[in-house]
């Protein structure tokens, strides 16, 4: 008798793996063929379009022909901008929660402040940065320094501050989680050794952690780069065929060297596709541009992941090589 349960136990246990298998399978087989609808007609039709001119020239005729080279300038102004923002505060105050405050209350009711802030709409972080950043901050800058319009207005910082406000919750989850993975020996090892708290935190534990806050880096410009909500009022314009630079006299220098203007507005490709899509007069005529665009948006958004997870992997085998 136990012989024959036991083997109607095996046998129930490999049917539930079989039917686990092919559970998985269909579900993996399914989300292939939405990424394959989904990626497959944008490749086909804007591989078309994009072009030399389609990449390095300004647009013409209201979008309808020319190229998308300010918007392609504005996306990567705006997402550099907005990592250089997230990181600094959302690596600080990981380190802040896991290294020093840890599970007090105080941690406790910043977690959960992070926690609500991941799940609020982007609709809300874009009116969040027009009431705080532009109507607040920006006017009353312009009030104090007598600049007129200068910072109270739509602009290219402001929409990367709003954005970087936006991927923090990101930044934040994944840095605690990569502080975390680090043994708790190395801390004891440096408090032995004699370095302080920030020694260790900085010398030590932020060295081990830097392939799994490169991992938040990928996920915080996977998010912001697509976004296109949270820069409908805080700098995104849709036909300005010229890049947000002022251009200087250097010394030495026979032309005048071209510098970012944070305090102008932008075109941006996300932005760029949603008004094509939405409000264009004649869709048929703008649809080859649409596809172009998204195709330009969808390989800038590999390279940006691309270049971080190649960093990822170079800290891997330099992290490696040094406990070897």
């Amino acid at each position: 008798m136990t012989f024959s349960h036991n083997s109607r136990s095996r046998k129930s246990i490999r049917l539930l793996e079989w039917a686990f298998v092919i559970i998985a399978g269909f579900s993996m087989a399914v989300v292939v063929l939405l990424i394959a609808w989904i990626f497959v007609p944008i490749l086909y039709y804007g591989a078309k379009v994009v072009t030399p001119s389609f990449l390095f020239e300004s647009p013409e005729k209201g979008m309808t022909a020319g190229g998308i080279l300010p918007a392609i300038f504005g996306t990567l102004s705006l997402v550099t901008l907005m990592i250089l923002a997230a990181l600094p505060v959302g690596i600080s105050t990981a380190v802040y929660l896991v290294e020093y405050v840890q599970d007090s209350p105080i941690a406790r009711v910043i977690r959960a402040g992070v926690n609500n802030l991941a799940g609020i709409p982007s609709i809300v972080f874009g009116l969040f940065g027009l009431g705080f950043f532009i109507l607040f901050i920006g006017r009353n800058l312009d009030q104090v320094l007598q600049t007129g319009m200068l910072f109270g207005k739509p602009a290219l910082l402001w929409a990367a501050m709003t954005l970087a406000v936006l991927v923090l919750p990101v930044v934040i989850v994944s840095t605690e989680e990569a502080l975390r993975a680090v043994p708790w020996s190395y801390r004891e090892a440096a408090y032995a050794l004699g370095a302080t708290r920030w020694q260790t935190t900085s010398r030590v534990v932020l060295l081990q952690a830097r392939p799994g806050i490169l991992t938040g880096a990928i996920l915080a410009v996977s998010r912001g780069a697509g976004e296109t909500a949270p820069i409908l009022f805080t700098g995104a314009a849709y036909f300005l065929p010229k890049l947000p630079v002022v251009y200087v006299n250097v010394p030495l220098l026979p032309f005048q060297l071209p510098i970012l203007n944070p305090f102008d507005q932008f075109m941006e490709l996300a932005y760029h596709i949603y008004i094509m899509a939405t409000q264009s007069i004649n869709v048929q005529e703008t649809r080859p541009i649409q596809y172009g665009t998204t195709f330009v948006l969808l390989v800038m958004t590999f390279l940006f992941n691309l270049t971080a997870i190649v960093m990822r992997s170079f800290y891997r085998r330099q992290l490696k090589a040094s406990l070897q």
